[in-house]
């Protein structure tokens, strides 16, 4: 019987050893671990106590250098900077359907796609149908072209306390994007030839361009999307202008683009 109480008795002390050695672990960005015991997690900063120091010593370290905190009993808790927390553009519309203002002017017109993935990061689809617009040369141009690219939405060089993105869609950024396009229009033929005849000629182009651009939302209803484009570009012309962006010729393959769309936001 004295053997039975005593292996309880020495069960219960490895019990109570084993809790008081029992440590919470915080994980830091450069994958140091700190062993200690978790006392708060505030909005800004994690208070915590080490087992070499004095219970009333209270360390701190800021949250944006944390990934996670794990506690003894296992559960983890992951640590996301408040700028880049989702969960506080929830109630925000992350869909925004646009059209390009002014490609009417240019014998086009555009339609656009932006859905946010994340604060900071959205995904842009375009099409254009060529010959919706002007055709101030008879061209009669017909074709359709399409872009798409990823927005990396500029955050503040520092954060403060409770700042947040006015609206997750909101702000200047890079888009690179890719582009590609078929169209065909009118050729003249031999001038000599009497009448003159006439063909269509086919039009290949495409390329890769970064985008600079600013977008501006209105009451999470309305935006307006300014931006200028330029990167490298093809076709089977010697340049030109593509209907959704213009090649140089001479044999240097830039291309250029610019436009202003407008649009509404949805869920």
């Amino acid at each position: 019987m004295n053997t039975i109480k005593q292996m309880i008795l020495l069960i219960a002390v490895l019990l109570v050893s084993v809790s008081a050695f029992a440590q919470d672990q915080i994980i830091k960005k450069n994958k140091d671990i700190i062993e200690c015991k978790v006392r708060e997690i505030g909005m800004d900063e994690v208070k915590y106590i080490l087992p070499d120091y004095p219970p009333d010593v209270l360390f701190t370290i800021e949250k944006d250098k944390i990934t996670k905190v794990i506690f003894e009993n296992g559960q983890e808790i992951e640590i996301t900077n408040e700028m880049m927390n989702p969960e506080n553009y929830e109630e925000q519309k992350k869909n925004a359907l646009k059209v390009d203002f002014l490609s009417p002017l240019t014998g086009n017109l555009t339609f656009a796609y932006e859905r946010s993935l994340k604060p900071g990061r959205s995904i842009e689809a375009s099409l254009g149908i060529i010959g919706l617009g002007i055709d101030p040369n008879d061209y009669d141009p017909a074709g359709v072209f399409g872009k798409f690219g990823m927005k990396f939405i500029k955050s503040p060089d520092f954060y403060l306390r409770g700042m947040r993105y006015a609206h997750i869609l909101k702000g200047g950024y890079v888009k690179p994007e890719i582009m590609f396009g078929y169209y065909t229009i009118d050729e003249d033929g031999d001038y000599y030839e009497i009448p003159p005849e006439t063909g269509r000629k086919s039009v290949f182009s495409g390329g890769i361009q970064l985008i600079l651009g600013k977008q501006w939302i209105m009451d999470d209803l309305f935006l307006v999307d300014f931006f200028v484009g330029m990167g490298y570009g093809f076709d089977n012309q010697d340049g030109g202008y593509n209907f959704g962006w213009a090649i140089t010729g001479g044999g240097v393959p830039l291309s250029f683009s610019t436009g202003l769309k407008i649009g509404i936001l949805f869920k």
